[in-house]
């Protein structure tokens, strides 16, 4: 199964509420945490809302 390693490297700060949910409910907690998760529509969704704050890499596991 595909994963995809999200990496929280710009701050959301001056950000849209919303957005900063989104970083949080990614799992994301410190700048330049690395997350992984699996590869479905509803991470993609979330990743798609904060694409400009983070990198995703795809793994294949």
């Amino acid at each position: 199964m595909a994963k995809l390693r999200v990496k929280w490297v710009k701050s959301a700060i001056g950000y849209p509420k919303d957005q900063k949910e989104t970083i949080r409910a990614l799992g994301l907690r410190k700048l330049q945490q690395t997350v992984e998760h699996n590869d479905q529509p509803a991470v993609r969704g979330m990743i798609r809302k904060v694409n400009h704050l983070v990198l995703v890499e795809e793994t294949v596991e």
